[in-house]
């Protein structure tokens, strides 16, 4: 897939259609009037922390391991992208970044698999703990 062209976006943690978090609201409300909820969906080998106001993310090997949240599709991702990159801080090429925005594959509540953008944490957090259930409204 050019990555480029990727439309779909996975949530998990502010930007969730039904969190009522205070922190993103803005946000939340500018990404459901740009995109469609396709539904639930769930980022294999990834771990949840939850670093305060809100969740990061870590790819793991652990096939086990698996984080739950939303796939949006985005109705003009170049669009939304350079907002959701600010709010996320995400800058291409900087070395201090806390997420990277990758592609991953991500599956439906069917079954179905689909590549997604995902805001993933670059590292291991130093504080922070793991959210075994891999659902941050189950913090």
């Amino acid at each position: 897939m050019n990555d480029d062209s990727a439309r779909y976006l996975f949530v998990y943690g502010t930007l969730m259609s039904g969190v009522r978090s205070a922190l993103g609201t803005e946000e939340r409300l500018r990404l459901a009037r740009e995109s469609d909820s396709l539904g639930p969906a769930s980022l294999p080998q990834a771990q949840l922390f939850d670093l305060g106001d809100y969740p990061g993310a870590l790819a793991v090997d652990d096939i086990d391991a698996i984080v739950h949240g939303e796939l949006v599709l985005m109705s003009k991702p170049q669009a939304s992208l350079i907002w959701l990159d600010e709010y996320e801080g995400f800058v291409h090429g900087a070395d201090d970044n806390e997420y990277d925005r990758i592609v991953r594959q991500v599956r439906l509540a069917g079954g179905e698999t689909l590549d997604a953008w995902a805001y993933m944490l670059r590292r291991a957090p130093e504080h922070g703990r793991r959210v075994v259930s891999g659902r941050w409204g189950s913090r």
